[in-house]
């Protein structure tokens, strides 16, 4: 006689199917964390007048930091200040550089995909698809490159943003911040804008307050 077959129930297979869902999930990302410290005595957006200008006479003039320098330029605009072509004509001078270290071998071993780590700092949400997060998989280690307890190296590269506000009649420094990232990427293009959007992201903020932010993966 023939036995009937039996079918698994569909709350079952979803079961199954779940923590594999989430690992798939998991690998499509690349994110990098964004630290993020700021002092400041700004008044109130009232249209002044504000110029960008490099703090690095290196990058002044370039072609690079302009391209960086209309981000900045966009962002104070959008706070309701007004951009000033001439910067001895403007009433706040915005002063930026950036750079980018040569990098560090890390080596790490492949993170249980089950262990649910806390969160760390305060995280927001911005253009740039910021996300809440204390733990990256892929920076640090995680499921889905070498298999499960593995061990691998990469280089991790940090990238630093830096900017200040003063007051062109006085010189008197209304702002001072900076913005940090390290990230297995090297590409300025992508992290630049990235830390452009941290640091403006709940601007000026609390002055000494430092905040951690996760930053959406690079595009391939």
């Amino acid at each position: 006689m023939t036995m009937p077959q039996l079918k698994a129930p569909k709350n079952i297979k979803l079961t199954l199917l779940a923590p594999l869902a989430v690992l798939a999930l998991g690998a499509c990302a690349t994110p990098f964390r964004a630290d993020v410290q700021r002092f400041q005595a700004l008044p109130v957006p009232q249209g002044q007048s504000f110029a960008v200008v490099s703090s690095d006479p290196e990058l002044a003039g370039g072609i690079e930091f302009g391209q960086y320098a209309d981000l900045v330029e966009q962002q104070m605009v959008d706070l309701g200040y007004a951009l000033s072509e001439d910067p001895a004509g403007a009433e706040l001078i915005v002063s930026m550089e950036y750079d980018i270290d040569n990098g560090r071998e890390k080596v790490v071993t492949d993170y249980d995909p089950f262990y649910r780590p806390g969160f760390y700092g305060q995280g927001y949400y911005s253009r740039y698809r910021y996300l809440n997060g204390y733990y990256d998989p892929f920076l640090f280690g995680g499921y889905g490159f070498n298999g499960y307890g593995g061990v691998r190296s990469f280089t991790v590269y940090t990238a630093q943003l830096d900017m200040k506000i003063e007051r062109a009649a006085d010189g008197e420094r209304l702002f001072e911040g900076t913005a940090e990232a390290k990230s297995r990427s090297k590409n300025l293009t992508y992290l630049v804008p990235n830390l452009v959007e941290a640091m403006f992201t709940n601007f000026p903020g609390n002055s000494g307050e430092r905040v951690r932010i996760s930053v959406a993966p690079e595009k391939k």
